[in-house]
């Protein structure tokens, strides 16, 4: 992935799962990349193994004043920014919407949906020509799961702040898509395996992908292969998108 060499990255969410193997993928790939997430101890200790290409910042998406000034914060280190991954996401509460707790409920959106945003208010005025926001989509976005309103229902706001970035984006050379990974072995995952709540949950644990397979994708879908799903979500779960990307 010769195309991300020297590439400035933001990756939300990097403490853990999807995030964290996405950091380090587009390290391998030759870029320089934020980590964002609440936890700075998590963040502290990746960046720390990945060297000198990789800055820790603590970040909470829900708050705009955090992302404005982590995507300051990378500005000023590697003088650039060609990359945002909107990963942080949350998936409570799981319970029917007659039995949701309203501010567990309203703490997704604000992270999921409005986290998104803040990232695209805070990164789109600096990202340069062919730069790339990635948001983390969701099968969810397109259709009801039993239990997950919230999820479902900030995961299909932010595909269409995805359409959205592309609407306003695409003339002065924006790339913005999403990727919908399919279920991954995440600790998300094994909360929802848990709770029991919705056909997820009764999913043999052998058919989640790793997190290291929507990380490759990630970076490939920096390059130009990926162009035509601009605008759109790119679905892992495609056999034919994984061949594309070189997954087996």
């Amino acid at each position: 992935m010769e195309q991300m060499t020297d590439k400035v990255v933001i990756v939300t969410g990097a403490s853990r799962g999807i995030g964290e193997a996405a950091a380090r993928a587009f390290v391998a790939a030759g870029a320089k990349v934020a980590l964002l997430a609440r936890s700075g101890e998590h963040i502290g200790r990746i960046a720390g193994e990945l060297g000198p290409a990789a800055i820790a910042i603590p970040c909470d998406v829900s708050r705009y004043w955090e992302v404005e000034a982590a995507v300051a914060a990378t500005l000023d280190t590697f003088g650039r920014l060609d990359v945002f991954i909107a990963n942080a996401g949350v998936v409570d509460p799981m319970a029917p919407l007659t039995e949701c707790d309203p501010d567990v409920w309203g703490k997704t959106i604000d992270i999921n949906l409005k986290g998104v945003f803040h990232g695209m208010r805070a990164a789109l005025p600096v990202l340069p020509e062919g730069g790339t926001f990635i948001t983390i989509s969701s099968g969810a976005a397109h259709n009801p799961v039993e239990g997950w309103s919230a999820y479902c229902a900030s995961k299909a706001g932010a595909y269409m702040l995805t359409r959205m970035a592309h609407e306003e984006g695409a003339g002065r050379g924006i790339r913005a898509l999403g990727l919908s990974p399919g279920t991954v072995a995440t600790d998300m995952q094994a909360a929802i395996k848990a709770s029991g709540v919705g056909p997820v949950a009764k999913l043999d644990w052998s058919i989640h992908i790793q997190p290291d397979w929507p990380a490759c994708a990630l970076v490939w879908m920096c390059g130009p292969d990926a162009d035509e799903f601009l605008g759109t979500d790119v679905s892992l779960r495609d056999p034919a998108i994984r061949r594309r990307v070189g997954l087996v």
